[in-house]
C-alpha cells in the first residue's frame, strides 16, 4: 500500500480510518488528517507521523519503536500498552493522552508527560486544594437539594396562590436552567474536542453558549409561568418581591457548565486501571496465546517435509530428473515455511500459490494419477490475511488419505468464495469416504485449534461427505483483516 493508496482512501471513505494489526512498518503518515483512526495491535515501528493529526486515535498495543511522532497532535489519543522505545515526540500535543503501562516512558521525550490522566478522582484525593474543592462541591450539592426541598414544601403548605405560583417559577426555572445547559454542554464536547484545540478556546465557546441558553431559557419560562405571580406581588407593595440581578444568577450557570466541560472531557480517560497483578496477568495470557499459535506453526512444517523428504527418496533411484524438480519445488516450499520472520498470517494469494507448489510436488510423484485445480471466485479475496499454513494440511490430508489409496487417476479441487458473510476454503477429493469418527491427524487438528485460539466461534471446520467429499473452512469476512480501498498488493495487505 503506497502513499497515495492512502490519501485517496481517506478521501473516499470519509469516515475513520480502521488499520487495526496492520503491518505499517516505515510507512509515511506525515501532515495526514488520522482523527479517530484504529492503530490496535500495528506493527508501526519507525512509522513517520511528523505533524500528523491523530486526535483521539487507538493506539493500544501498537509497536511505535522508532517511530515519529514530532509535532503530531494526539489529544486524547489512546497510547496504553504501547512499545515507545526511541519514539520521537518533540513537540507532539500530547493533552488528554493516555499512556498506561506503554512501555519506554522512561524515554527523554516522554519525562514531562504526566504519570496519570487529571480526572476528578485524581482532584478529591489531594489533600490541599482537592479538599477544598471536595468541600466547596458538596456544600452546593447540599443547597441545592435542600432550596428544592424547602421551595416543595412551600408550594404543597402555602396558602397564598400568588406565592405557589412564585415557588413553582422558581423550581422549574433553576431545574429546567440546569438541564439545558447540561445537555448543551455534554452535545457541545464531543464537538469540541475534535474542531478546537486550545482548551481556553472550548472554554469560551461554552461560556458564549450558556450565556444565551440562559436568557433564552429563562425569559420563556418567567413569560410562561411566572409573570402573573411576580406581577402581583408587586402590586402588593415594591418590596414584596425583591430580586437580585440577573448576572448574580448567571455566573452560576457559567461555572457549573464550565466545570461540567472539564469533567467530561477528562472523564474520556478514566478508564479502569490494570492492578499490577491483572497487567501480568494479561501479558502471561498474550504470550500464551502466541507461543500456542507459534508452536502449531512449528510443528506443521516438519511434519510436512518429512512426507515430502519420503517422496524424494522414493524417486531418487527409479528417477532422478523426478527427483530434480521434486527438491527445486520443495526447496521453494522451504522458503516459503522459514521465510515468515515470526509473522502468523499471509495473503490468502501467498497461501495458495503454497498450495499450488506442494501439489506441484505431489504431480511429480504421482504423475498422472493426479490432477488438481485451484480457484478463487473473486480476485480481490487474494488479498485477505490469514493464518499462514491453513489449506496446506487438509490438501495434504487429500493426498495421503484420498488420492494415495486410489489405484485410478485421483483429483483435488480447492475452491475459495464467500458467501452468507462468511469466506469459505473448500478442498474436495474424490477418495473415499471420511469415516463418521473422522477426528483428523495432526495437521487437522491444529487447524482447528488454531482457528479456535484466533477466531473462536466466529470460525468453523467441516467434514462432509455428500453432497461431495470435502473438507470446509468457514471465517465470518468482518474478523478477517483486509485492506483499505484501493489497495493493490495482495503479499503484505493493510487492513481497513
Amino acid at each position: 500500500m503506497t502513499r497515495e493508496q492512502l490519501i485517496d482512501t481517506l478521501g473516499k471513505n470519509g469516515r475513520r480510518l480502521t488499520m487495526k494489526a496492520g503491518e505499517l512498518v516505515g510507512f509515511d503518515f506525515s501532515g495526514l488528517d488520522l482523527t479517530q483512526a484504529d492503530f490496535r495491535f500495528a506493527d508501526l515501528r519507525r512509522a513517520n507521523f511528523r505533524g500528523a493529526i491523530l486526535r483521539q486515535a487507538d493506539l493500544r498495543y501498537a509497536n511505535l519503536s522508532g517511530a515519529d511522532l514530532t509535532d503530531a497532535d494526539l489529544y486524547g489519543a489512546n497510547l496504553n500498552f504501547c512499545g515507545l522505545s526511541d519514539t520521537k515526540l518533540t513537540g507532539a500535543n500530547m493533552e488528554g493522552a493516555s499512556l498506561n503501562y506503554s512501555v519506554g516512558q522512561g524515554h527523554q521525550s516522554l519525562k514531562k508527560l504526566p504519570a496519570e490522566p487529571i480526572t476528578l478522582t485524581t482532584i478529591l484525593q489531594k489533600p490541599g486544594w482537592g479538599l477544598m474543592i471536595g468541600a466547596l462541591l458538596g456544600a452546593l450539592l447540599i443547597y441545592g437539594c435542600n432550596a428544592v426541598v424547602f421551595f416543595t414544601n412551600l408550594i404543597v403548605t402555602a396558602k397564598d396562590p400568588v406565592l405557589v405560583g412564585l415557588y413553582r417559577f422558581l423550581i422549574v426555572q433553576n431545574l429546567s436552567d440546569g438541564i439545558v445547559m447540561f445537555l448543551l454542554v455534554w452535545a457541545m464536547s464531543i464537538w469540541l474536542a475534535r474542531h478546537v484545540a486550545k482548551p481556553w478556546k472550548r472554554h469560551l465557546i461554552i461560556t458564549l453558549v450558556v450565556l444565551v441558553s440562559f436568557f433564552i431559557v429563562n425569559t420563556g419560562i418567567y413569560f410562561l409561568i411566572g409573570k402573573p405571580s411576580i406581577d402581583e406581588l408587586r402590586k402588593r407593595s415594591e418590596e414584596a418581591y425583591v430580586n437580585a440581578p440577573w448576572y448574580c444568577y448567571v455566573v452560576g450557570d457559567l461555572l457549573v457548565a464550565n466545570f461540567f466541560l472539564y469533567i467530561l472531557q477528562q472523564g474520556r480517560q478514566m478508564t479502569r486501571k490494570l492492578s499490577e497483578q491483572e497487567f501480568q496477568l494479561l501479558n502471561l495470557e498474550q504470550l500464551k496465546t502466541r507461543a500456542e499459535l507459534d508452536a502449531l506453526q512449528a510443528k506443521i512444517n516438519p511434519h510436512f517435509l518429512y512426507n515430502a523428504l519420503n517422496s524424494i527418496a522414493s524417486l531418487v533411484h527409479d528417477d532422478p530428473d523426478k527427483a530434480e524438480e521434486m527438491t527445486l519445488l520443495l526447496s521453494k516450499l522451504f522458503r516459503y515455511s522459514t521465510g515468515r520472520d515470526g509473522e502468523l498470517f499471509a495473503s490468502l494469494a501467498d497461501e495458495l500459490e503454497m498450495v499450488r507448489t506442494y501439489l506441484q510436488v505431489e504431480k511429480v510423484r504421482f504423475g498422472n494419477r493426479l490432477t488438481f485445480t485451484v480457484d478463487i471466485s473473486n480476485d480481490a479475496l487474494t488479498s485477505l490475511r490469514l493464518p499462514q499454513f491453513l489449506l496446506q494440511p487438509i490438501v495434504e490430508n487429500a493426498i495421503k488419505h484420498g488420492i494415495a489409496k486410489r489405484a485410478e487417476s485421483g483429483r483435488i479441487d480447492v475452491r475459495i468464495y464467500e458467501k452468507a458473510d462468511y469466506l469459505h476454503l473448500c478442498v474436495h477429493d474424490n477418495g473415499p469416504a471420511f469415516p463418521d469418527d473422522m477426528g483428523g491427524g495432526y495437521g487437522l487438528r491444529s487447524i482447528q485449534d488454531k482457528l479456535n485460539l484466533l477466531y473462536g466461534d466466529d470460525a468453523s471446520v467441516e467434514f462432509q461427505n455428500f453432497p461431495l467429499k470435502q473438507v470446509l473452512i468457514s471465517i465470518r469476512l468482518d474478523r478477517i483483516n483486509t485492506p483499505p480501498v484501493g489497495t493493490a498488493s495482495p503479499t503484505r495487505p493493510t487492513p481497513a
